[in-house]
C-alpha cells in the first residue's frame, strides 16, 4: 500500500552575518495602518545600528499593499512567514508599537538561533510595552531571549549591548535590584497574611473571566492547575452574555449612574453634535453605564470576587469601551447598583476588583490585594496600568504609568479631579469614555504576578507617586495618550534598565498607602500572604523587610 507523504518546504540557508527582522503588529487594521510609518522609522534606525556593527540586516517578510502596512496581523501569517527563516538565523524582532504575542510565538518555540526582541523607548508608539509582553510571554514559554531598548539606537549602552548579543548570542542585564524573599520575622503583619491565605484556601474565590485572552496576552493566562491549590478558581463566561446583560438594563437606571456621578463632581467632555467618531456622546456614556450595571449583575450571579472584561476584540466591534466602567469598579466609592429585583445593593460599600484586559496575573494580584488592604483598614482600590514610558526629571527617573482609562477615582483625589474624553477611534471605534487624570501624590506598593520555569512568581516593590507641575504632567500626557489616567511614579531602587530587564508583563499593579510606614507593612502582609499561597515572591529595589 503506498501514501501520499506530505510536502514539507525546505528552508532556505542562512545569509552569513546577517539579521533577520520581523515585527509583529496590531490585530486591528486601523492601528496597523496608522503605526506603518513609526515602525519603519524604527527598523531604519536599528539597521543603522546594526550595519555600524558590521551586519546586515533583511526582512523576513514584506509590504502587503493592499492592507497599506508591512505587520506581522494574525497567527496565520506568522507561521507563513517563519516557514521562510533559517531557523538558525539571528532573528530580532523589532517593535514600535503594541504586538500580539501569539502572532509570533509559535515560531519563536521552534527557532534554534538566537533571538533578540529590540523596542524604541519613547512614549508615543508603544513599543517598549509591546516589547514588554512579548518578552513576558516568551518567559512563559520557556523560549530562551534578549531584549533591548533605546531612544533612538544611537547612545554608547545600546551599542554595547547588541555587540554583546552580535558575540555571543546573549545579553547580561543587571537585575541586582531583584532578591528572593528572605524568612519573614514574627508579626502582626505576617500572622495576617498567612491568615488571609489559609481563608483563600479553605473558603475560596472566584475570578469571573470574560472570554480569556486579549490581545494576544499569553503571559496572562494563568492555568487552573496552578492557581486553584491556593483557592482561586475562574467562572468562565462569554462577554455576548455581557451584551445580553446590558440590553435588559433600562435607560433609566444607566442615567441614575451618570446623575450620581455628576453629584459627585465628574467632568464629562461631551459633544452630542459633532463627529461620533471623534466625540464623545451621551449615547456612548449610557451603553457604558449599563455595562457597569450588567457586570455587576452577573458577577453577583455567579458570586464572583473579581471580574475581568477583555472588551478589545469582540466587545470594540459592539459596544462602547468598557474602561469608564472598569474604573468605577475598582473603587469602594461607586454609585450604587441594585439587583434586578431592586431589593439589594450589590457589592455595598466595597470595590470589585476588575482586571484590565482580562489579565488573570492582575486579576490574582487585586483579588489579594483587595483582602489586605481591608483587613488593614485602608482604601483597597487598585489598579493596574501600562509599564508606559519615562524621563529624567529633578534628578530622578519618573516613569509614566498608563492606561485607557480604567483607573479607580480614589487614586486621581476623588470625582472631582475625574474627567472623561472619547477614547481613540482607531483603537475603540465606537467610542465611549475614559476615567481620566493625574493620580495623587502618594505612597504606593506595586506588584506583578508571572509565570516562570512553570511556576507561579510574584515581584514585589514600593514606590512614590511624585506631584508635578501641570506644564510637565501636560507633557507627558501629550506625549502618550492624553485621553487616559496617568500616574507619575518613582519606583524605589529600581532604574529604568533594571526594570526593562526584570518586569514579565506589560502591566504593573499599584495600590496605595497613607504612608511608607504602612506601605511597608502592607507589602510585608502581601508577601507573607503570596509566600503561604506557595507563590514564589521576590522583592524589587528597596524594600524595608
Amino acid at each position: 500500500m503506498s501514501y501520499t507523504m506530505p510536502t514539507i518546504a525546505e528552508r532556505p540557508a542562512a545569509k552569513e552575518k546577517t539579521l533577520y527582522i520581523v515585527a509583529n503588529g496590531d490585530l486591528r487594521l486601523t492601528t496597523n495602518v496608522k503605526t506603518w510609518d513609526k515602525q519603519q522609522e524604527v527598523e531604519a534606525q536599528f539597521a543603522a545600528a546594526a550595519k555600524e556593527a558590521g551586519w546586515e540586516t533583511t526582512r523576513a517578510h514584506g509590504v502587503d499593499p493592499e492592507k497599506g502596512h508591512g505587520f506581522i496581523d494574525c497567527q496565520r501569517r506568522g507561521m507563513e512567514v517563519f516557514r521562510t527563516i533559517p531557523k538558525e538565523a539571528p532573528l530580532v524582532v523589532v517593535e514600535a508599537v503594541w504586538q500580539y504575542s501569539h502572532h509570533l510565538l509559535h515560531g519563536l518555540r521552534d527557532h534554534e538561533g538566537p533571538i533578540l526582541v529590540v523596542a524604541n523607548f519613547a512614549g508615543d508608539f508603544p513599543g517598549l510595552v509591546g516589547l514588554l509582553n512579548l518578552t513576558a510571554s516568551m518567559t512563559k514559554a520557556n523560549i530562551e531571549y534578549s531584549a533591548l531598548w533605546s531612544k533612538d539606537f544611537t547612545d554608547q549602552w545600546f551599542k554595547d549591548k547588541l555587540g554583546e548579543w552580535l558575540e555571543t548570542g546573549k545579553i547580561t542585564h543587571d537585575e541586582s535590584h531583584v532578591r528572593d524573599l528572605p524568612e519573614l520575622p514574627e508579626g502582626p503583619e505576617v500572622e495576617l497574611g498567612r491568615a488571609l491565605a489559609t481563608q483563600l484556601r479553605e473558603d475560596k474565590a472566584i475570578m469571573a473571566v470574560f472570554d480569556e485572552y486579549c490581545m494576544g496576552m499569553y503571559n496572562a493566562l494563568l492555568d487552573d492547575e496552578l492557581i486553584n491549590p491556593a483557592g482561586i478558581y475562574k467562572e468562565r463566561l462569554s462577554q455576548s452574555a455581557l451584551v445580553a446583560e446590558m440590553e435588559k438594563v433600562s435607560d433609566e437606571e444607566a442615567d441614575g449612574v451618570r446623575a450620581w456621578l455628576d453629584d459627585a463632581g465628574m467632568t464629562f467632555h461631551v459633544d452630542n453634535e459633532g463627529d461620533p467618531k471623534e466625540c464623545l456622546t451621551d449615547d456612548q456614556l449610557r451603553s457604558q453605564f449599563k455595562m457597569y450595571i450588567a457586570a455587576l449583575r452577573m458577577a453577583d450571579d455567579f458570586g464572583a470576587d473579581a471580574v475581568g472584561i477583555q472588551y478589545q476584540q469582540g466587545l470594540k466591534d459592539t459596544v462602547p469601551a468598557s474602561d469608564l466602567a472598569e474604573g468605577l469598579l475598582n473603587d469602594p466609592n461607586r454609585p450604587p447598583v441594585k439587583s434586578r429585583d431592586g431589593k439589594r445593593v450589590l457589592y455595598e460599600g466595597d470595590a470589585l476588583p476588575h482586571f484590565n484586559e482580562v489579565d488573570e496575573c492582575v486579576g490574582v494580584d487585586a483579588l489579594v490585594t483587595n483582602r489586605i488592604w481591608k483587613a488593614m483598614g485602608l482604601d483597597p482600590s487598585t489598579t493596574l496600568h501600562d509599564v508606559r514610558w519615562g524621563e529624567e526629571w529633578n534628578d530622578e527617573f519618573v516613569w509614566v504609568l498608563e492606561i485607557s482609562g480604567s483607573v479607580p477615582a480614589s487614586h486621581l483625589g476623588g470625582y472631582e479631579n475625574a474627567h472623561s474624553y472619547r477614547q481613540s477611534y482607531y483603537f475603540f471605534p465606537l467610542g465611549g469614555g475614559t476615567l481620566q487624570g493625574t493620580s495623587k501624590p502618594g505612597e504606593i506598593v506595586w506588584s506583578r504576578v508571572f509565570i516562570m520555569d512553570n511556576e507561579l512568581h510574584v515581584d514585589l516593590g514600593r514606590g512614590t507617586c511624585v506631584e508635578m507641575p501641570d506644564e510637565e504632567v501636560q507633557r507627558r500626557l501629550d506625549a502618550t495618550n492624553p485621553e487616559w489616567p496617568i500616574m507619575n511614579a518613582v519606583l524605589h531602587g529600581v532604574n529604568r534598565d533594571q526594570m526593562m530587564a526584570r518586569h514579565k508583563s506589560n502591566h504593573l499593579n499599584v495600590a496605595y498607602a497613607p504612608d511608607a510606614q504602612t506601605a511597608d507593612k502592607a507589602l510585608l502582609a502581601k508577601a507573607a500572604m503570596f509566600d503561604a499561597m506557595g507563590y514564589k515572591v521576590h522583592l524589587c529595589g528597596d524594600v524595608s523587610i
